[in-house]
């Protein structure tokens, strides 16, 4: 199978040197292991998959590190956080550097364990799909914000994209760029092994009410997250669908983009938005089977919202940054409290606020970010540069402080 290069590799690279622990995170199937492997092929390697392995690091953890002596790699680590204790002993022991290298498919459980445990010797990192810049060898790699900074250093790395649909629809795993794997062979694969591996023990139902909740979220990639809506779908209680949206988020399949938050804006909405972070499994999931049916379907712009989302995610994450904190959405009444006001994106930068729409359209205009202004009731930021990410064909200033952008830019 070819290897794809990451841009995540120098960083990686850096921080494992600079740290005594390094941890990456990442939905399965991302690359971790295959990054790790590439970048760290002479490191001792080991998985926590294997339950005879887990039971040892478990049950005598010295012979473990008998039989695995750093540096070492270990893989799917929250399937054993008893393991943290003994590495945090080691490495306290010593003053090497990046004599562990741990990853895992459950960040946010993994992470509690690491906080706890590891807080101060470890270096944490994320590991997304395939980002656009990745799959086209674009070798530039700072986060996305629209700033003429950043646009004037992104322009000098353009690449003209023809085939932005059918990316769409093939997601962002590796394995579909790197070998002749079939779309709808990979992904039926991928379910059932996320099913059995990662979430089997963390759900109180069967597989077949799962995976109804499973397309049902999918189906609903873009929007306010609405518990009761998928509850009554799916036919399971309201807590029962609060748990399993946490698995899907803890388990690096959707997103939980939050609403951006200031004393001004008192009529914002105040739920969170739900992306899944790879359009190809949303469409695996919700049936639509071809790029081309895709293109033409009502669900066309929340999937090219997501796609658009999911990239800027990756953008922060490829280059070692926390998003998190960065980037939000806005959802609000108007004055008259009788229509909402939505921005689809808002990156918060230094001080300054981004407004960013995202339109599947290749005629933007400057109305489609007429609620910008809003921002201008947040007296402690000021607003920034506004963009409308869309299919146009070239940059377009449409206001002193506001630019079209092709997908091109991401």
């Amino acid at each position: 199978m070819v290897y794809i290069k990451r841009a995540i590799e120098p960083l990686l690279k850096k921080r494992s040197s600079n740290s005594k622990c390094l941890l990456l995170t990442g939905a399965r199937q991302v690359g971790k292991s295959t990054v790790l492997n590439h970048e760290y092929a002479n490191y001792n390697k080991v998985t926590f998959d294997d339950r005879l392995v887990r039971m040892q690091a478990k049950e005598e953890p010295n012979l473990f590190f008998l039989n695995n002596p750093c540096p070492l790699i270990i893989d799917e680590v929250q399937k054993e956080g008893t393991i943290l204790e003994d590495i945090k002993r080691r490495v306290d022991e010593s003053d090497k550097r990046g004599q562990f290298i741990l990853s895992g498919s459950q960040s946010l459980a993994l992470m509690k364990d690491v906080s706890e445990s590891l807080a101060g010797r470890v270096s944490v990192m994320e590991l997304a799909g395939l980002s656009l810049r990745e799959i086209h060898k674009i070798e530039f790699n700072k986060h996305f914000i629209p700033t003429e900074k950043y646009i004037s250093a992104r322009e000098k790395k353009i690449k003209k994209y023809k085939d932005i649909w059918t990316i769409i629809h093939k997601g962002s795993y590796p394995e579909l760029y790197a070998s002749k794997r079939e779309w709808q062979d990979f992904y039926s694969s991928y379910v059932n092994t996320y099913l059995e591996r990662d979430i089997h023990e963390l759900i109180d139902s069967d597989g077949v009410t799962f995976m109804k909740f499973l397309t049902a979220a999918a189906a609903r990639t873009g929007e306010v997250l609405n518990y009761a809506n998928i509850s009554s779908e799916v036919g399971v209680s309201e807590p029962t669908i609060k748990k399993w949206i946490s698995i899907l988020e803890r388990t690096g399949i959707i997103y939980l983009l939050q609403p951006y938050s200031a004393s001004a804006l008192n009529r914002a909405i105040r739920s969170p938005k739900i992306y899944f972070r790879d359009t190809g499994l949303a469409c695996y999931l919700t049936r639509w089977l071809t790029p081309e049916t895709l293109k033409v379907s009502a669900v066309a712009g929340n999937m090219f919202e997501t796609f658009a989302v999911s990239e800027i995610l990756k953008s922060y994450s490829n280059e070692g940054l926390d998003y998190r904190f960065s980037v939000f959405y806005y959802r609000g009444k108007d004055h008259r409290g009788t229509s909402d006001n939505e921005i689809d994106l808002i990156i918060e930068e230094d001080g300054v606020l981004y407004p960013v729409e995202i339109k599947m359209t290749g005629n933007p205009k400057a109305s489609m970010a007429s609620t910008n202004t809003v921002l201008d009731k947040v007296t402690e930021q000021k607003r920034g540069m506004g963009a409308i990410l869309c299919l146009c064909e070239q940059k377009l200033y449409l206001r002193e402080n506001l630019v079209a952008l092709p997908v091109e830019y991401l």
